[in-house]
């Protein structure tokens, strides 16, 4: 019988309402982004690059932007430009200071006014930003502001991008070494070697095998792992790593009578409060600090501090969510498709599966290659292709140990067909990380030096900063960090962008810049947790079958949590005048 309201109309079951698809979420927020690029005019800044000590003391170059380059986007005044160029041309040593070569300058003078063009103007080396420097807004017609805004439908060679290409483009972005195309790569070779070692059987009998013998200390494992993988975030950035160490850690956690949720939460959660609060990682604080112009490294021991207090507090807040599942299974988000993992459990159990000689030669394999990868990124400076190379070395021979030990059956084409699955588990992940990079495409991209709207919003925070109070300010530096992380998810990448405007607003408004690192630190690692652009964080989520809209009905309430730690520690940071 239905259920009626006191009109006697049938009352809406809500908790029948289905979650949107992450894909359905994302083509909204692209709708959102390119709606937003029709109002918000197009800026761009000059950029430069400055020279900082690292966190190993060594001298290192990044490009960022000059704060008070900030300019519209704008029609070139040719006719002002094209005056310039004749001045130029009876001035040699100005037009060689500016290192313009005599003949290219009188080709594009006898070209003429008309069709005068940056473009020929860059062939010259008088690129927007020489002329922005040496004449100024005089350069520009400014009647009207221009906006960068995508059309519907179209590809760079054909007609421009289109946002509805945002798929496509947001794949082949960027390089082997980061995102999109590396990160996604890399999930679908990671995904194909644990496909191989899943189909050895040798996780299932090893959780098995340690589930029985540890009875009563399940609950010890949680914190130490939380401890373990946010101490991985905040000394060397642990982001991408996770994604592979969570084929693991899902079904473990699983088993010990959890959810999916508390295995991404216990890995990539915990790695990012580290990433967050860390005193050393050469990803983030390295870099910011560096770009503020302080020494790197330093109010260390406040942070040290910060880690141990904030990792304990998020630590006890995901037991009190895990406790609340493991009395009552069926109470979680993700019940449903975590059946998956527990099926696998059961026919472990139910078999009584032997854990064998060939399962523990796998297990410790897999031990010493993720030993391997944690010296290669922390010593070698290893990335994302050594990373993947390093996981396909792990499957192969988890695979060639399977069949000379007999495990399940396997024979040398079941190698092939179980990486085969296993990749194509993860192509859908593969693909939402394409698409979640299309966003900040639409946007107008992430060089500072390229007008987009991005750019203009940048600026226009950090304007609207001037001349508040501190403590205020630095409240809203760090609600600003946070949601810039939410289009800009790469710790360095958000430092370059964002630290040449607030390092100096950190002046005007009255504290210090150590306070306006820890407000992007803060910002930037929390959000990552959260944020469906974070490729990190897709590819973990794809792994434990976890919908992003369900995620984030688990995860807003845990950032309010952690937006409030860091709110304090800001405060206190302000109050002890950290520098």
């Amino acid at each position: 019988m239905k259920k009626t309201n006191s009109s006697g109309k049938p009352k809406r079951d809500f908790t029948k309402l289905s979650t949107p698809h992450t894909y359905v979420i994302i083509f909204g927020v692209v709708i959102f982004a390119w709606i937003l690029t029709f109002v918000v005019p197009a800026g761009k800044f000059s950029t430069q690059d400055i020279e900082y000590k690292d966190a190993n003391g060594e001298t290192s170059t990044r490009t960022v932007l000059r704060q008070d380059s900030f300019r519209y986007a704008y029609e070139l005044d040719k006719s002002y430009v094209f005056d310039q160029l004749e001045e130029l041309q009876d001035h040699p040593a100005e037009r060689e200071k500016l290192d313009v070569p005599e003949k290219g300058l009188e080709k594009v003078i006898a070209d003429g006014e008309k069709n005068l063009t940056q473009e020929k103007l860059d062939e010259i080396s008088l690129t927007d930003d020489v002329l922005y420097d040496e004449y100024g807004e005089n350069i520009y017609d400014t009647s009207k502001k221009l906006h960068k805004t995508a059309k519907i439908w179209g590809t760079d060679d054909f007609g421009g991008f289109g946002f509805l290409n945002f798929v496509f483009e947001g794949l082949v972005s960027g390089d082997k070494y980061g995102s999109a195309v590396g990160i996604a790569a890399l999930i679908l070779v990671v995904g194909g070697a644990f496909g191989i070692i899943m189909r050895t059987g040798a996780i299932d009998a090893g959780i098995y095998a340690f589930i029985s013998k540890t009875k009563g200390l399940e609950r010890l494992a949680l914190p130490l792992l939380f401890f373990a993988f946010s101490f991985g975030g905040a000394t060397f950035g642990m982001a991408e790593e996770v994604i592979p160490f969570s084929m693991v850690m899902v079904p473990f956690v699983i088993a010990l009578g959890y959810d999916s949720i508390v295995a991404v939460t216990v890995t990539y959660v915990a790695s990012q409060v580290g990433n967050a609060t860390s005193w050393m990682s050469p990803f983030s604080v390295a870099v910011a600090q560096g770009i503020a112009g302080i020494p790197v490294l330093s109010g260390a021991t406040f942070r040290l501090i910060m880690w141990v207090v904030v990792t304990a507090l998020a630590a006890g807040y995901m037991m009190i969510y895990a406790e609340k599942i493991r009395k009552k299974p069926e109470s979680s988000l993700t019940y449903k498709s975590d059946d998956y993992f527990r099926s696998h459990i059961k026919k472990t159990s139910d078999e009584n599966k032997k854990f064998m000689l060939g399962h523990k030669l796998i297990l410790v394999e897999m031990l010493a290659v993720l030993v391997w990868i944690v010296w290669g990124v922390t010593q070698k400076g290893y990335y994302i292709p050594e990373i993947a190379s390093q996981f396909f070395v792990m499957g192969l021979v988890a695979g060639i140990i399977a069949v000379l030990f007999k495990l399940d059956g396997m024979k040398v084409n079941d190698i092939a067909s179980s990486f085969q699955s296993g990749a194509a588990d993860l192509a859908g992940t593969a693909i939402v990380v394409g698409m979640a990079k299309g966003i900040l495409l639409v946007l107008g991209g992430s060089d500072a030096s390229v007008p987009s709207a991005l750019n203009t919003i940048l600026h226009g925070i950090g304007t609207a900063l001037t001349g508040v109070p501190a403590v205020i300010g630095a409240w809203a530096m760090y609600i600003f960090q946070s949601l810039f992380n939410l289009v800009v998810t790469s710790n360095s990448g958000q430092a370059a962008l964002t630290m040449p405007i607030m390092a100096p607003l950190a002046d005007l408004v009255g504290v210090s810049r150590q306070v306006a690192v820890l407000a992007y630190q803060l910002g930037s690692g929390f959000m990552d947790a959260f944020t469906p652009v974070s490729a990190s964080l897709i590819g973990v989520l794809g792994v434990a079958r976890i919908e992003w809209a369900k995620w984030a009905r688990f995860q807003i309430k845990m950032q309010g949590f952690l937006f409030v730690l860091g709110t304090i520690f800001i405060m206190i940071a302000i109050a002890i005048g950290l520098q």
